[in-house]
């Protein structure tokens, strides 16, 4: 099992990414959940094994300031009406980063006798199928309208409308975040409409990047199990799989890639995003 991409060349993406420009409605409207994400994430660049990073919830937990900026969230995401959001670029930012915070907002509130899950499919919909899944439930709240994480990923941001208005990109799924550890990693900075595109330019390349995402054994390529759900968006865009890797991949990435003959999956790993679930995998965050 090899990596695609040097270590070298991934500080570089890193460094020559953009910085945390904070502008429009999107910097004012998740404040709290940028200081959520500026408490308890942390991102991990590894020579090993590229790009990830872990939420500590129970640091957050543990903080009594974290109620107060989950409640400050929701209020400000209860208040607001989408409809005002002025584009592409500020619709897309706007919704990513809804769903990214619900997720989290969700493991942080949603504890099974008292305790965090050790994946989100322990609400339900995969083992239990007689339980909506966190994801079908629509329990999120937008200006005064409940969503689900799947209506606000598939029907919104993947969906007809965005499609007919040519905002659907397939890179969204390199974005927004399952709070898993086989997830493209959740980012420190939120998404606004002056950074998208290169924040999911740069997700692409990070994942891409990555052993959990891709890596090669001999002359077969090990696609994230993403490729195998999402192929017809992935199409969609790029006309295939293939084509989507030598695009948004580092050239590195797109050469060795382009060399192997058949395509498998790796499985994904639905341990939630938590530092000790990286510390027992293929890499490993600072003690």
């Amino acid at each position: 099992m090899r990596n695609l991409f040097s270590f070298t060349a991934l500080l570089w993406i890193m460094l020559s990414a953009p910085g945390a420009a904070l502008a429009g409605v999107n910097s004012g409207l998740f404040a709290a959940y940028q200081q959520l994400l500026d408490n308890y994430l942390t991102e991990v660049l590894s020579p090993r094994d590229g790009f990830y990073s872990a939420f500590d919830y129970d640091k957050a937990l543990a903080d009594g300031a974290t109620a107060g900026l989950l409640e400050q969230q929701n209020r400000a995401l209860a208040a607001f009406d989408p409809a005002g959001l002025d584009g592409r670029e500020e619709s897309v930012a706007f919704w990513i980063n809804a769903y990214n915070y619900f997720m989290v907002a969700q493991i942080l509130t949603d504890r099974p006798d008292g305790r965090l899950v050790d994946s989100v499919w322990d609400y339900g919909g995969r083992f239990n199928p007689f339980v909506d899944s966190v994801f079908d439930v629509s329990r999120f709240v937008v200006g005064g309208r409940s969503y689900s994480l799947s209506g606000i990923e598939k029907e919104i941001l993947l969906g007809d409308d965005y499609r007919a208005r040519g905002w659907k990109d397939a890179r969204v799924h390199f974005a927004v975040n399952c709070a898993s550890v086989g997830c493209p990693p959740l980012r420190s900075r939120i998404y606004t409409a002056d950074n998208l595109e290169a924040t999911l330019a740069e997700n692409t390349r990070l994942a891409l990047a990555s052993v959990r995402h891709l890596r090669v054994e001999g002359d077969t390529l090990y696609g994230t199990e993403l490729f195998k759900w999402y192929e017809k968006d992935f199409s969609e865009a790029e006309g295939s799989v293939g084509a989507l890797i030598q695009r948004w991949a580092a050239p590195e990435v797109a050469r060795v890639a382009a060399a192997t003959s058949e395509l498998k999956f790796i499985d994904y790993d639905w341990s939630l995003n938590r530092p000790d679930n990286f510390r027992s995998g293929p890499g490993s965050l600072p003690q």
